[in-house]
């Protein structure tokens, strides 16, 4: 699409409002926030990105609709799948639900700012080095395999060497001072482990966006829906942290729907770089017509199948390990419950 420069300048300042209006009206005043607060605000802003989506489908045709669902989709995914590690991260600082918030915010902030700076890098990439999608692809199909193998099992042991290269270099006091960053111990001046958790989710976030930005690439190198398809994904990301906390640990098949999703978008990059291909040790650096193109109602229509099909599974398996008193990931609760202790 050719999006003016004032449409740019309205949606970011509009984004960005977003995040002020989510601080000032929620997360300035320290609470845990209920189950119906959560679900009115997830709704909002889902319900925000597809009135946005629609308003592409309008101004910018079919295509540009399809190719801005498609992303969003994926992205939304992949940020729920990303729950899993603030979870981690969260328990790990033991920070206190009150201000899990504010955590929380400031990580989606991060976030936007990161992923901002890569889809910039990675426009200017594609533009100049078409070669890049061979790349992009290999990447997908390497996450692919490492979701598929790993799951939901998402350690806490790189997360703990995290935590303790962050306290190498970061004087930190052992105790919360509220939801302040720096408090005072014997006179002297140190931050607190909320300074210490906010940097922990943001390099979570920039680590985050290496996945997700070649997989949004793989649907569309469009800038504008790049950018606009991964805001609406994590904004509300904060509210759906609230309201599936406790559903996240029986979506026990989610990491594998992801990893199906990224080798599909990594074929899909490929069959691209194929019709786009200069490497002239490929093809002799001639296009290959005969690879196909993905249409990206069928791309739209696979993300939402595998995302749903993840989902069902995952809770109908979930609920039977339960009903045989047994943990979603199949362990018996008394061994789990007694390695706890």
């Amino acid at each position: 699409m050719d999006v003016p420069l004032f449409v740019w300048l309205i949606t970011i300042a509009g984004i960005v409002a977003l995040l002020v209006f989510d601080f000032y009206s929620h997360v300035r005043t320290p609470h845990v926030p209920h189950i119906r607060e959560s679900a009115f605000w997830s709704a909002f802003y889902i319900g925000l990105a597809i009135l946005f989506g629609i308003g592409i489908l309008v101004f910018g045709g079919g295509q540009a609709g399809g190719e801005y669902f498609a992303g969003w989709l994926t992205e939304k995914a992949l940020s729920v799948d990303n729950l899993f590690v603030f979870l981690i991260i969260m328990s790990s600082f033991a920070v206190p639900k009150e201000f899990q918030q504010k955590v929380l915010l400031v990580g989606v902030a991060i976030a936007l700012v990161a992923r901002g700076v890569f889809i910039a890098l990675g426009v200017t990439i594609i533009e100049n080095f078409s070669w890049v999608f061979y790349l992009f692809g290999a990447l997908l199909f390497w996450l692919a395999w490492s979701q598929a193998r790993s799951g939901n099992d998402h350690g806490g042991e790189g997360d703990s060497r995290l935590i303790r290269i962050l306290k190498r270099f970061i004087p930190t006091s052992d105790h919360y001072d509220g939801d302040r960053l720096t408090t005072r111990v014997d006179g002297k001046r140190l931050f607190t482990p909320m300074l210490l958790v906010m940097v922990a989710i943001g390099l979570t976030d920039v680590l985050f966006a290496l996945d997700s930005i070649p997989a949004i690439f793989g649907l569309t190198q469009d800038a504008f829906i790049v950018f606009t398809a991964n805001a609406f994904s994590l904004l509300g990301l904060r509210q759906l942290y609230f309201l599936i906390a406790g559903l996240l640990e029986r979506l026990i098949y989610l990491g594998q729907g992801l990893a199906v999703i990224l080798a599909f978008i990594g074929v899909k990059l490929v069959f691209h770089a194929m019709h786009v291909n200069e490497l002239p040790f490929i093809n002799g650096g001639e296009h290959i017509e005969w690879a196909p193109e993905i249409p990206i109602w069928f791309s739209l229509g696979f993300i939402a199948l595998t995302i749903t099909v993840a989902t069902i599974a995952s809770l109908v398996v979930s609920k039977r390990r339960q009903e045989r008193g047994l943990t979603p990931s199949g362990e018996p609760k008394e061994s789990v419950e007694a390695d706890a202790k």
